[in-house]
C-alpha cells in the first residue's frame, strides 16, 4: 500500500511540474488524437527537463564540495552520500532514456497503445505512468510471470 501512495505522489508531482492539470476527456472524443497527445508531450517534456536539472543539480554538488576530509569518519560518511545520490541520478538517467523512448513514440503516433496487445491502454493510467506501454492486463500478466520466474 504505502508504495501505491508513492506511485500516486510521483504522478501528482509530474503533473505539478508540467502545471497540467488533468485531461478531460470530451463525449465521443477520438483516442489520443492531437490535444491529447500534445498534453502528454507537455508531461514528457518537463518531467525530462526536472530530471536533467536534478542531475545538473547533482553534478554541480559533487565538484563544490570538499573531498579532502582529515577524518575518516567524514570521509565514509561523504563517499555514501555521493553514491546514494549517484544510484539515484542513474536511475533517473534510465528513466530520461525511457521518456525519450515515450516522446519518439508520441511524434510517431504509436503512443497510447499496448506493445504486447495493441489495445489503447487509456488516458488515466498513462497520467499515472507517462511511460506506460503495456495495458493494465498485459502489465498484470507481466508481473505474474516475473514473480513466477523469480521463485
Amino acid at each position: 500500500m504505502q508504495e501505491g501512495k508513492k506511485r500516486k505522489i510521483s504522478s501528482l508531482s509530474i503533473l505539478a511540474i508540467a502545471g497540467v492539470k488533468a485531461y478531460q476527456e470530451k463525449p465521443n472524443e477520438k483516442y489520443m488524437n492531437s490535444n491529447q497527445l500534445n498534453h502528454f508531450r507537455k508531461i514528457l517534456k518537463a518531467w525530462r527537463s526536472q530530471l536533467q536539472h536534478e542531475i545538473n543539480r547533482t553534478l554541480i554538488h559533487i565538484q563544490d564540495e570538499p573531498s579532502n576530509f582529515p577524518d575518516p569518519i567524514d570521509r565514509a560518511s561523504q563517499e555514501e552520500e555521493f553514491s546514494l545520490e549517484l544510484r539515484t541520478r542513474d536511475r533517473e538517467r534510465k528513466l530520461i532514456k525511457k521518456i525519450e523512448k515515450t516522446l519518439k513514440k508520441v511524434e510517431d503516433d504509436n503512443f497510447g497503445y499496448c506493445d504486447s496487445c495493441g489495445i489503447e491502454i487509456g488516458i488515466r493510467r498513462l497520467e499515472a505512468r507517462p511511460t506506460a506501454d503495456l495495458c493494465i492486463d498485459c502489465k498484470t500478466i507481466a508481473e505474474i510471470r516475473e514473480k513466477q520466474i523469480a521463485g
